[in-house]
Formats: C-alpha cells, sequence, structure tokens
C-alpha cells in the first residue's frame, strides 16, 4: 500500500522547509503530491441542505451544480450518493459537464446506506470495503477530493473492540483509496463518532494522510459540545459540514477556530433550507474571508 502517514508528510515538510528555497523538479513530486488537502477556504454547498427539494422533484442532481452557482453563487458541490439516480459512466459523464459548464468543484460524495466503518464482525468490515470501493471510483472519475462514510458502531459497544474493527475497516479501504488519491473521511453521526477521543485514537492507530475527520457543526445539546468535538478534530479534518449555530456569536467562535488552527479548505453548507443556506454563507463570508 502507499501509505502515506501523518508522521512521514511532517518530516517531509520539514526537510523542504529547512532547505529553503525549493527546486523547481520537486514541485509536483510525491512530497508535495502526498498530501490531498486544499491552501485556500471556500464554500460549497452540501446537497443534503436541500433534500427536502430533490425528493419532492424540484429538481434532479444532474441539476446540482447549477443550483449552486445560480441560486447561491458557490463554487462548490457535495454529493449525496442516495441521490444519485444511477452510478453508470454515462451519468457520471454528464454530472462532469454540469460542472464543468457551471465552473463548479464538485468535492466530495457523501455516502450512506453501505455499511458502517465499525462493523462487529469480519464478514461485515469486508462488506463496508467492497461497498465503499465503487462510491471512490465514482469520486475520482468525477474529480473530487474525498468520500464521506459513517462510523457508529453497534450499541454499547467496547470503545477497545470497536477501535479494533474501525482501523481493521479503514485499513483496508485506504488500500483502495490512496491510489486513487481520494480521501476517507468520517462525519459524527452518532455512535463512537459522536466521541471525539475515540476518535482521535482512530485517526492516530491508522495514521494516513487520505483518512481524517468531516466535522458536523451540530448544535449543542447536552451530551453533545460542538466546539470541544471541533476543537479535537481540527487536525484531522479533510473537510466542514457546516451549520449555523444558536447564535451569531457561537458560529464566529466555530469559524475562528476552524482558521485559527490552520485549516484551510471547503466548509460544506448543511443548515436545512434556502434561507438557512443564505445565512450561512453571509456568516461564512463575513468571518472567514
Amino acid at each position: 500500500m502507499s501509505n502515506i502517514t501523518r508522521r512521514s508528510f511532517i518530516e517531509k515538510s520539514a526537510v523542504l522547509g529547512a532547505a529553503g528555497a525549493v527546486a523547481p523538479s520537486l514541485i509536483g513530486s510525491g512530497l508535495y503530491a502526498s498530501t490531498p488537502r486544499q491552501t485556500k477556504d471556500d464554500i460549497s454547498l452540501a446537497q443534503w441542505a436541500l433534500v427536502d427539494e430533490v425528493k419532492a422533484g424540484k429538481w434532479k442532481t444532474l441539476d446540482f451544480a447549477k443550483v449552486a452557482k445560480n441560486d447561491f453563487g458557490l463554487n462548490g458541490i457535495e454529493f449525496v450518493n442516495t441521490l444519485f439516480e444511477v452510478t453508470t459512466e454515462g451519468y457520471l459523464k454528464k454530472l462532469k459537464k454540469s460542472a464543468e459548464d457551471n465552473g463548479v468543484t464538485m468535492v466530495l460524495i457523501m455516502v450512506d446506506d453501505e455499511g458502517d466503518g465499525c462493523g462487529a464482525t469480519m464478514q461485515e468490515r469486508r462488506q463496508f470495503d467492497i461497498n465503499h470501493r465503487k462510491w471512490i471510483d465514482a469520486a475520482h472519475y468525477l474529480g473530487c477530493s474525498s468520500i464521506r462514510t459513517n462510523c457508529r458502531g453497534p450499541e454499547n459497544v467496547n470503545k477497545t473492540e470497536a477501535l479494533k474493527w474501525a482501523t481493521e475497516s479503514y485499513h483496508m479501504l485506504l488500500e483502495y483509496a490512496v491510489p486513487a488519491k481520494i480521501s476517507v473521511l468520517i462525519e459524527n453521526h452518532g455512535g463512537v463518532s459522536n466521541d471525539a477521543d475515540w476518535m482521535v485514537s482512530l485517526f492516530k492507530e491508522v495514521d494516513n494522510l487520505y483518512f481524517g475527520a468531516y466535522p458536523d457543526w451540530r448544535r449543542p445539546a447536552d451530551n453533545f459540545d460542538n466546539v470541544d468535538y471541533l476543537t479535537k478534530m481540527l487536525p484531522y479534518s479533510g473537510g466542514m459540514s457546516y451549520r449555523n449555530q444558536p447564535t451569531e456569536e457561537l458560529t464566529a467562535k466555530m469559524i475562528k477556530l476552524a482558521k485559527d488552527s490552520g485549516y484551510r479548505g471547503w466548509y460544506g453548507i448543511e443548515s436545512s433550507g434556502r434561507e438557512e443556506i443564505k445565512k450561512g454563507i453571509g456568516l461564512l463570508k463575513k468571518y472567514l474571508f
């Protein structure tokens, strides 16, 4: 496996930094190509924010790039796999053309209903790997940088066992994802993925630059400290599932946390409905740029 670890990338970066001027022949070589991360911030639209419109038949996934650009003036889109009508090459080619025609970057594919990254049996873990490979293929074809996965684990799972299972699942999937230069991200959708300390342990155990977090900026709750969660995920984040917070002050605080951490990349707005999307765009432009 082309296992690009965080440690090896940091060491290579330090060597380049110490060298001062970098020879042109090194630019674009493995030393730079080893990072899939963006170097600037931008705003994208998560398709789930308008899922009700899609399900009501107001527009189809093939229209997504046009909706993002014409209705919201955004440069990026984040798909949901369950909203694809088909995954044929002809269909994907139409998605690519629509994005190109509208000047929109296809950022990632959110993958649901294809198994859990913390399956309790070897059969479940292998099936998780198999099921997600077609979405890595689709992401690669479209020019996306990532897929988003779920990693919940069984109810009341022993977290030590869960760490072993998830490590095995993601090692298998990364064997396929890294050569395609597709990052594999986890969103906090319940279970062990809501435990920031467990997630950090998983990222350290797998230790691959193409593996990371896609923190969902859920609103704070009695059993979920969203500021603490985001703080712990930032060193591993390959994207942001942005949501407007109960107050502008809290939204601004979370944006500042991400910015000050050194994170640079897409903020995919997942706040539901057109008015909330527009509000999110306004807040991001106010506090991010």
